[in-house]
């Protein structure tokens, strides 16, 4: 089990006064202001949020300590990452990106596809990326659908590939 979770990503500094654009990877966007000092990968740098706003399609965020526009675009593209801990559990039928990477992919018969290897969001739902063992990759709507079950603790999960029509 991984035990950081990747939150958010700064994005373009909003204004001139530090804000930036927060990206969030949460299922509800103002739960980041909650998980308290968010890190970056590799753990040397943290931040915390003082006041954080909805706009659009991210949040604009002030992060202590950045002043202005040239600090907050500095961190352009820094992910943060929180202690697993610190987040809540999953509900059922939810699950963290960071745990369906590396599951196996079978089919209804149990036959090996793949292994998924990314977890995408491009806006309408997230995507599994599964890289089948002869190279290449595919992707999946990650749905019940497309995939009707998963087995964290088992490491994989049940994928329904769509029929291909001629």
């Amino acid at each position: 089990m991984v035990d950081r979770i990747c939150v958010a990503q700064i994005g373009a500094p909003h204004g001139v006064r530090g804000e930036v654009r927060l990206w969030t990877f949460t299922a509800e966007p103002m739960a980041i202001t909650q998980y308290g000092p968010l890190e970056t990968e590799d753990g040397k740098r943290s931040f915390e949020i003082d006041t954080a706003r909805q706009a659009k399609d991210h949040l604009v965020a002030r992060l202590r300590g950045v002043e202005d526009r040239d600090a907050a675009e500095r961190l352009t593209n820094i992910k943060l990452f929180v202690p697993r801990a610190r987040l809540p559990e999953a509900d059922d039928g939810e699950f963290y990106h960071t745990d369906l990477i590396g599951l196996r992919a079978e089919d209804e018969n149990g036959n090996a596809i793949g292994a998924v290897i990314a977890v995408h969001n491009f806006g309408a739902g997230d995507i599994l990326e599964i890289q089948p063992p002869s190279g290449g990759a595919m992707m999946l709507p990650f749905t019940e659908t497309a995939v009707p079950e998963v087995d964290i603790k088992g490491g994989r999960l049940v994928v329904v590939l769509p029929e291909l029509q001629e």
